[in-house]
């Protein structure tokens, strides 16, 4: 009896310790995504707001500097035109979608080392190959998990880079306005 009891404790914290591990999995994947969509909304939000200045400098102040009297305008509207540009090419660079090979080969998921939870990992593959690949990673909780722990780490490579481009693109306008705002305002009282 004290043996099976122990038996049934040891599949009992076995099980609390697999529904651990599927939770961490759950709410780190979940975490990764809104960061994900948090980044993309960030980076579609300054791409607008400097889509909506470059246009409005193009339309209204570019026709004016040819006058003599706005010629001290050139460089603050260089200066701002320029940090819209800058701050969109960043912005742009945070949403760009990284393009793989999109095929993994038997080798890899003989060995262990490939990775089929990410859709840029097995696009290119045929149907048949990748059910048997998935089978392969079903068969053996250890490939399963050390599978999901590869896909997070990729997850966080890629948000660290989006929200590396997202700071840049930040700063850029930023210190881009309050430069651009300035030299506006050196213009007006020379």
């Amino acid at each position: 009896i004290k043996k099976m009891l122990k038996e049934s404790e040891n599949e009992l914290k076995m099980a609390r310790f697999g529904r651990g591990v599927e939770t961490m999995y759950r709410t780190t994947y979940r975490t990764h995504t809104n960061l994900s969509s948090m980044a993309d909304s960030k980076a579609n939000l300054m791409l607008s707001v400097n889509a909506i200045v470059i246009s409005i400098v193009v339309s209204n102040l570019l026709p004016k500097l040819q006058d003599a009297a706005t010629v001290k305008l050139v460089i603050p509207t260089i200066l701002l035109t320029a940090t819209c540009l800058g701050s969109m090419v960043y912005a742009t660079l945070a949403t760009r979608p990284k393009v793989t090979e999109g095929k993994v080969t038997r080798e890899a998921i003989k060995q262990r080392k490939a990775n089929l939870l990410f859709f840029g990992n097995f696009y290119n593959m045929s149907l048949d190959e990748f059910q048997w690949g998935v089978n392969e990673m079903l068969k053996d909780p250890e490939f399963l998990y050390s599978s999901m722990s590869r896909d997070l780490y990729f997850l966080g490579i890629v948000l660290a880079k989006k929200y590396q481009y997202l700071s840049i693109c930040y700063n850029i306008f930023m210190y881009g306005l309050i430069l651009s705002v300035a030299a506006f305002a050196v213009s007006f009282f020379v």
